[in-house]
């Protein structure tokens, strides 16, 4: 069995190539997330993370947004009673991932869990818009638990992540 890839740092790492939804493709095939850069290589704080969250979201890049947003919410800037605001953004775009990937049980539980964290908190909470977050969070739940859940994950739109000015 051949050595695992492993960083720098001596941490694990997949070698295989990827999707754009971050799913593993087979050794050799193109890596359509190539030029893929981790946060803790180039985020400098908490607001430069949201900022590329941001434009990965609005990039249709999902799976890569989700990893900036997660940075935020591990973070140990962020305040212990944010942990779980910053939870429940990185879930309702992870549910997008999975509708990204047509996995309907998987945005429903994302959904689901994410938007039950975001309403612990007022609109607006840390320049995030709440209520449009959860909008896209229900839409989501409510295609993934329809009567024909592909079809209608396809229609939908994915989650967008704002900043209120």
């Amino acid at each position: 069995m051949a050595d695992r890839d492993r960083d720098e740092l001596g941490r694990p790492r997949n070698a295989r190539p990827r999707d754009r939804t971050g799913r593993p493709l087979s050794r050799g095939a193109p890596d359509a997330m190539a030029d893929r850069q981790e946060p803790d290589e180039v985020v400098r704080d908490i607001g430069d993370a949201l900022r590329r969250a941001v434009d990965l979201v609005d990039g249709g890049r999902l799976f890569e947004a989700h990893e900036f947003l997660e940075w935020v919410w591990k973070s140990p800037d962020v305040a212990a009673a944010d942990r779980d605001f910053w939870k429940g953004v990185t879930q309702v775009v992870v549910a997008g991932v999975h509708q990204q990937r047509g996995n309907a049980s998987g945005v429903a539980r994302l959904a689901s869990r994410g938007a039950a964290l975001l309403r612990g908190y007022p609109p607006g909470h840390r320049g995030v818009d709440t209520v449009a977050l959860l909008a896209d969070a229900e839409r989501l739940l409510a295609a993934a638990d329809g009567p024909d859940p592909a079809e209608a994950l396809r229609r939908v739109a994915p989650p967008r992540l704002r900043l209120l000015a």
